[in-house]
């Protein structure tokens, strides 16, 4: 076997053993040309031909393994993630001579008698001309920056250069969770499940081609509209460079949130959730049973700590994701109803919809956990077999139209299917239908919405990869948030991933991270910048999932914070049921830490987050409605002080309450910027002049939090009740 990818394996950031690299070589680089080849492989020659000269034989060579060194971090995901990231052997590489511009170039191997089928590369350059940027709305394009990256086949990229003012900020690209103000950073803008430390890596879940340049009242906006991979380079001027010959650039003008309302006017609106979604949610990935569930909600009556929402990961059999795990069924080609199951009573899920309806009796909404993928590792049983063999129509394709199997780490080499069809997305959704209209969940957790790798994968809707690949996690969001509406229920759909266009669907949560103070700095980055971008309903897995339990202090100040945001929600990683528990449950935070202060403090917390729903209803609602963000940074309200900048993580919580949260443990006091107007300490009453920097108290079980005085006589009673 010898096996030659030009694009690789279609990561984003990394190189395959089987590519070739750069992917498109610009005139006068060289090449390196990689192949995988089986262990009885002995010798790789490449027969390297510039088209009208004689064909060049270049050997290749094998590279010196080295020694493997990187350990997994104990949780499943990480164990997942290092398998898929050691080096695998038979590589074999060369070097080509360097590439003439408008020249081609064909090559093919040869080795242990095996030839592999001719392959075509050019070398690529920049110019004057071959694509179009069409501009709409003010031109701001630098004259003479726009240039067109083409070599012998055809235009691949285009680069412009827009002005920026001394003294602008420019804020947005989606969520990121490196910081608020892009100025002076380099960053692009494509979907990738980054596990863990997205801020460290400069990737994220939920690109957007979009951002705002604040400039006092002078600000203004930019969308690039494609779905196509962009880059930008953000200095004295921001430079755009996106993938594609035909480009549109959307220039709005306004205050941040005439601009924000201008982009979503383009890529769609966000659609209002019912008030539920703003009380506390719970989850962890190892509540596995209805025993183990139920134990947890008790545990929270008993402790007094009121629960809006359960999101259970760990309910399905982990091939089909339509059936619980243990029920007893016939398998079918139509989608099951409630009738077709049998749950035995010592089974994990004795009777899910029983369980459901107590749940419901207790006021507490369900959301089950989906993934956007047919396993086929291994191989596929009982009804994930009867599924594997009808989704084969139905999935994602690749260039030659064998069906896409996943490239990435988390659940290998499985089908994917195509929901940028209706049909398939009704295909989909019907096998999961009884789960809403008979059980009566509520909602889904649609995670995993990043597995699209590969620029020339084939979709229904006439889409390349390159084109496509970006909105699939829309697509799939979309598809969840259409079965529960067609069941009569709110669209609460809850993700991580999306792209431009992902606004109208569902609440999102800012995706795997670890309990750190840098994990919760860059959250609350992440959360700022995705409102900045239109997305409403946002969460993240409060004071982390990942990795070693938080201290109590990092809890309690993750929680007092997460309070004061639109999604409240904590959530541990499976970590194989070793003793001890990883729950981020207070009570497990308690046990774990010897601090008896997590227990009372966190039920300050969500007893205070049930009396602030109202209020949190009626700002998104505003919102929706093309209002400023529900969460936002202090740029939305004050364009033209150049203070804020100062205190990034400073936000507001709608239109009245001003959030200071508290980053470096040891904190007993924070540094606050109040911007102009009047403001009271929502825990004191004391009264504040906008305009200055203060220090406030910042003890565990307060954090700071201010309100504008001229709202402050109707919300004091949610701050003392």
């Amino acid at each position: 076997m010898i096996r030659h990818r030009p694009y690789g394996s279609g990561h984003p950031y990394a190189e395959s053993e089987d590519q070739r690299v750069p992917t498109m070589p610009m005139a006068g680089q060289s090449v390196e040309l990689r192949v995988r080849a089986s262990a009885n492989v002995t010798s790789v020659v490449c027969d390297w031909v510039a088209v009208g000269d004689p064909a060049v034989e270049l050997p290749l060579r094998r590279p010196v393994a080295e020694e493997e060194t990187a350990t997994a971090d104990g949780g499943h995901l990480a164990a997942a993630q290092a398998k898929a990231a050691r080096a695998a052997s038979g590589s074999w590489s060369v070097v080509t001579p360097p590439l003439e511009a408008g020249r081609r170039y064909t090559y093919r191997f040869r080795g242990g008698g095996r030839t592999t089928t001719w392959f075509q590369v050019t070398a690529a350059e920049w110019g004057d001309e071959g694509g179009r940027l069409s501009v709409e709305g003010r031109d701001r394009v630098v004259p003479g920056s726009v240039r067109w990256l083409a070599d012998a086949d055809e235009v691949r990229r285009g680069r412009f250069e827009l002005a920026l003012e001394p003294g602008a900020h420019v804020v947005g690209f989606g969520e990121r969770f490196d910081a608020v103000d892009q100025r002076g950073r380099s960053l692009d803008a494509v979907v990738f499940e980054q596990y863990k430390s997205q801020g460290a890596h400069g990737r994220t879940y939920l690109p957007m081609p979009f951002a705002l340049v604040v400039n006092g009242s002078r600000s203004w906006g930019f969308h690039v509209d494609t779905t196509r991979r962009t880059w930008y380079e953000i200095g004295d001027s921001i430079v755009v460079e996106a993938e594609g010959a035909d480009l549109t650039l959307r220039v709005h003008e306004g205050s941040p949130a005439e601009v924000l309302d201008a982009f979503l006017g383009t890529v769609g609106r966000p659609t209002e959730l019912p008030d539920w979604v703003f009380r506390l949610w719970a989850s962890g990935n190892e509540w596995n049973t209805q025993e183990r569930v139920m134990t947890e909600m008790d545990r929270h009556r008993e402790h007094d700590i009121p629960v809006g929402a359960l999101v259970i990961e760990a309910w399905s059999d982990e091939t089909t994701f339509t059936a619980f795990r243990g029920a007893q069924y016939e398998p079918s080609e139509e989608p099951h109803t409630l009738a077709d199951y049998r749950f035995p009573a010592d089974g994990p899920w004795p009777d899910p919809k029983g369980m459901v309806d107590e749940l419901h009796e207790r006021d507490i909404k369900v959301l089950l956990w989906q993934i956007p993928l047919q396993k086929m590792r291994p191989h596929p049983q009982h009804q994930a077999a009867v599924d594997a063999r009808q989704i084969l129509d139905k999935c994602v394709r690749e260039a030659d139209g064998r069906p896409y199997r996943n490239r990435g780490w988390w659940f290998p080499l499985a089908l994917m299917p195509d929901l940028s069809s209706q049909e398939v997305r009704d295909w989909w959704t019907a096998k999961r239908r009884y789960l809403v209209e008979e059980v009566g969940i509520d909602g889904f957790k649609t995670d995993g919405g990043e597995h699209a790798w590969g620029h020339d994968l084939r979709y229904a809707d006439g889409r390349r990869g390159d084109e496509g690949n970006g909105l699939f996690p829309v697509h799939y969001a979309r598809a969840f948030g259409d079965l529960l509406r067609q069941a009569g229920k709110a669209p609460v759909t809850f993700s991580r991933a999306g792209f431009a266009g992902a606004q109208p669907h569902g609440a999102f949560w800012a995706g795997d991270e670890d309990s750190t103070w840098e994990a919760f700095r860059s959250s609350i980055r992440a959360g700022i910048t995705a409102s900045a971008c239109g997305i409403v309903y946002w969460g993240w897995d409060l004071a982390g999932f990942s990795g070693e339990l938080p201290s109590a202090e990092l809890y309690l100040r993750a929680a007092g914070t997460s309070a004061f945001m639109p999604i409240m929600q904590y959530h541990s990683e499976f970590n194989h049921h070793r003793r001890p528990l990883r729950d981020r449950t207070p009570w497990n935070i308690a046990e774990q830490t010897g601090d008896s202060r997590v227990i009372p403090v966190f039920r300050r917390f969500a007893h205070l987050r049930e009396r602030l729903v109202g209020y949190l209803a009626d700002e998104a609602r505003k919102t929706v409605a093309g209002g400023a963000p529900l969460m936002r940074g202090l740029f939305f309200d004050h364009p033209a002080d150049q203070a804020i900048w100062g205190h990034p993580l400073q936000y507001k919580l709608g239109d009245a309450l001003l959030v200071v949260p508290v980053t470096e443990p040891g904190a007993d006091k924070v540094e606050a910027y109040l911007p102009e107007g009047e403001w009271v300490d929502v825990w004191t009453g004391l009264a504040l002049d906008g305009g200055q920097t203060v220090t406030l108290p910042a003890p565990l079980d307060r954090p700071p939090v201010l309100c504008t005085a001229e709202r402050w006589p109707d919300l004091s009673p949610v701050f003392s009740p």
